[in-house]
Formats: structure tokens, C-alpha cells, sequence
């Protein structure tokens, strides 16, 4: 397993966040998405992503390895509809592929864990589409259970794709 410091993003992460939100995307939806269009455009993503550490929505971390980011977390409150106040969510957690099965993800699983339980939520939920099989594997080793009546489907790169919410206490 690597080492990796995992800290707060900052402004000039996010050049760095959109390139492994991109190549991590690219390589788990590779021959689903590939030949559609950037969805949204590169700016737009970028954009997204400086809005979010600027704002704070959702908070972001980094894990970085040598001094490079090699993946962000981006998690908050729950979006989802009727959640309880003390519901987080992890909306985004992407590594890139080089750094898969290194440490990274739960290193950046961690730090969230951390900051939803300062933030007074009691449990976390997330949205994996079901055709990632790495990422459910991921979520499921970290302690998610899948809530099988959560079907439902998503745009992702410019398709449709059948996602569901796993759930799990933070204790």
C-alpha cells in the first residue's frame, strides 16, 4: 500500500481533480461511453470543480502521492429527497487508475467518514451505477449495503445507466 496525504482541496486542484474525474470515467466506463461526447465539456467540468472548493458544495479532499493528487472525494448531506438531517453523502470519489487497489480510495473513504461525522451525520449513502462493478466491490468492502428498491437510472457520459444507493451506519 502507498502513502498518501489526504488534505482539503484548493483552488489549484481542480485542473487536477477534472483530469482524474476524467481518466478514472474513462477507464471504468470504458466501451459504455468512450464514443460519446465530453459530456459536459472539459471547461464546464473544471468550472464545476472550483465552484465546489470555493463554495464548499460539496466538500472536497485530495489524496495526494508524491506531491501529485491521485483522487478527490466530494461528499455533503444526503441530495436525496425525504433523507434524514443526519444523512451524508459521498457524491464523487475517483481515483485514477494507476493508483487503483493502492490505498487511495479508502484513504480518501476515510477522511470523509471523518468530516460527515464532525458535520453530526450518523450514517452515509452513495450512488454506484450498477455496471461498475470496481466501485460496488469498493463500497461494499468499505461497509456499504446495497438498498435494492433504489433502482434507478441516471445519465453518465452521455447514456443511461441503472445506478443504486448503498447505505451504511458511520459508527
Amino acid at each position: 500500500m502507498t502513502s498518501y496525504q489526504v488534505r482539503p482541496a484548493q483552488a489549484a486542484d481542480a485542473t487536477r481533480i477534472t483530469d482524474v474525474h476524467a481518466a478514472s470515467s474513462h477507464a471504468a466506463y470504458e466501451g459504455l461511453v468512450q464514443d460519446q461526447p465530453k459530456v459536459p465539456p472539459i471547461e464546464q467540468r473544471r468550472a464545476f470543480w472550483r465552484d465546489a472548493i470555493e463554495y464548499g458544495e460539496p466538500l472536497l479532499q485530495v489524496a495526494a502521492a508524491g506531491g501529485q493528487v491521485v483522487g478527490f472525494v466530494g461528499y455533503d448531506r444526503s441530495r436525496d429527497p425525504k433523507s434524514k438531517p443526519t444523512t451524508g453523502e459521498i457524491w464523487a470519489l475517483y481515483v485514477e487508475p494507476g493508483s487503483w487497489g493502492k490505498g487511495a480510495g479508502l484513504a480518501l473513504w476515510d477522511a470523509a467518514r471523518e468530516g460527515l461525522m464532525e458535520e453530526g451525520c450518523t450514517e452515509v449513502t452513495m450512488w454506484i451505477p450498477l455496471v461498475n462493478e470496481r466501485a460496488l466491490r469498493f463500497a461494499e468492502h468499505a461497509g456499504f449495503k446495497r438498498e435494492l428498491n433504489t433502482a434507478k437510472t441516471a445519465p453518465v457520459g452521455g447514456v443511461k445507466l441503472e445506478e443504486i444507493r448503498l447505505r451504511r451506519p458511520l459508527n
